[in-house]
């Protein structure tokens, strides 16, 4: 069964009041599903959003090199002042991507998503 990320993508968005965008990136970083929140105002823009997700990309690329004596990456969470980024690797070519609002419950967020991939198997 394959999972539909625009589907699962508005699934994580209605999972938390606290979730801002919630989506799935290639590796070529594009956005292949998912978006904002309705009436939530954007932090990042246009090539912004672009270099968001590069730098997603660039860091599950980092950790891979790692894998062979840490293990793979399950989820990356990134805590700034305003916003708090998750990423959750899908597979070697698609990343999903979460933001939400600081101090969010990101492992609810992330067990759901991993629960949820899991299931799709």
């Amino acid at each position: 069964m394959t999972v539909n990320f625009d589907d699962l993508s508005k699934q994580v968005l209605d999972l938390d009041s606290q979730i801002r965008f919630a989506g799935v990136a290639n590796s070529k970083g594009e956005m292949i599903a998912g978006g904002h929140k309705e009436n939530v105002e954007k932090m990042l823009v246009g090539d912004e959003v672009n270099m968001s997700i590069h730098y997603a990309l660039q860091k599950r690329d980092l950790y891979t090199n790692l894998a062979y004596k840490i293990g793979s990456e399950k989820s990356s969470i990134t805590e700034y002042e305003k916003v708090t980024m998750i990423s959750i690797p899908i597979n070697s070519s698609e990343i999903f991507m979460i933001s939400t609002e600081p101090r969010a419950d990101y492992l609810k967020i992330i067990d759901f998503i991993h629960a949820t991939l899991k299931n799709s198997e």
